[in-house]
């Protein structure tokens, strides 16, 4: 299993993605390989401090970076040996099982849509965000951000995609799905909504149940919660303030802790055809290692194959 890991992406790269991946070959005892993408100089400065066991990784030399303010087409155009284009040619040709980058979000999305492409029958790929909820779990919120606009079909198939990462990486047996709505009944919302539900509801690959509203998304009545990005990216960014608003008080409390992104690493690109984890910008080690334990799931579960058969299903 190899697994290819930007190490110039992120503010704090490549030192904390090098401790990232220590961290995580030096607490596993699986075989993952991890090819590391960058400048080659750098990586191995600081892999003298944060040492991995030579058949656990490799260095694949980069000698451009794509910055978090450049535009991502054509960013990634002009820059073909930069981390993040090299990165997708490696996944794209089977050098690599997955990838992993906290760089630019854009250079990655497009990326993932033009060198991978999407699962067949995939109108549009997704990306989620883990909602703490308060009995422990986690919850999962799609979209969040990358698709503002959506149809009804959109929707339905977000509730799929988000179905199987919820069975397979947070382990339900049985997601439950909810559509957030400004109401629990069904008729309530706008056109969008309406016809959402009505998808959703005849929809015998998931378990739906109904709308949740605003008050449910950090309680455990469903555990895949489906909207378009824009509501969604307004869901995240709220929850990632509560978080920093608790630091700032000095508030110790385990149920806040469990705001912190970096205990959850990445977010997948749902709905493409092999495994792209996606990082926040300030993603430490931590981040680093529990995107890599992400992407490492996803390949032993076949997640991938699984999706493709239940589109194939549909098609």
């Amino acid at each position: 299993m190899k697994i290819g890991l930007d190490m110039m992406g992120g503010d704090f790269a490549p030192l904390e993605a090098v401790k990232g991946a220590a961290e995580f070959i030096n607490a596993t005892k699986n075989t993952v390989h991890l090819v590391l993408i960058g400048d080659e100089a750098q990586i191995k400065l600081h892999l003298q401090s944060y040492p991995i066991p030579d058949e656990n990784y490799s260095i694949v030399h980069a000698t451009q970076v794509i910055e978090m303010n450049e535009h991502p087409t054509k960013a990634l155009k002009e820059k073909q040996q930069s981390s993040i284009a090299i990165g997708f040619q490696l996944l794209a040709t089977g050098k690599a099982d997955a990838f992993i980058s906290a760089g630019n979000t854009g250079a990655m999305m497009v990326g993932a849509l033009f060198s991978i492409k999407t699962i067949e029958g995939i109108l549009r790929p997704t990306i989620g965000a883990y909602m703490p909820r308060e009995n422990g779990t986690l919850g999962l919120l799609v979209d969040v951000g990358l698709n503002a606009d959506c149809k009804p079909e959109n929707l339905n198939q977000f509730a799929v995609l988000g179905s199987l990462f919820a069975k397979y990486i947070l382990n339900f047996d049985h997601p439950k799905v909810g559509l957030v709505n400004l109401g629990e009944e069904e008729g309530k919302g706008n056109i969008l909504a309406q016809a959402a539900y009505s998808l959703l509801k005849e929809n015998n690959q998931i378990n739906f149940i109904g709308n949740i509203e605003g008050r449910d998304i950090l309680l455990d009545k469903a555990d895949v919660l489906v909207c378009e990005g824009f509501t969604g990216n307004v869901v995240l960014k709220l929850a990632e303030s509560i978080y920093d608003i608790v630091q700032r008080r000095n508030i110790n409390d385990e149920h806040f802790d469990r705001f912190n992104f970096e205990q959850y690493g990445g977010v997948p690109v749902l709905g493409v055809s092999k495994p792209v984890i996606i990082g926040h910008g300030i993603s430490h080690a931590t981040a680093f290692k529990n995107m890599i334990r992400i992407a490492v799931r996803m390949i032993e579960t076949d997640l991938l194959g699984k999706m493709k058969e239940s589109f194939k299903a549909r098609i």
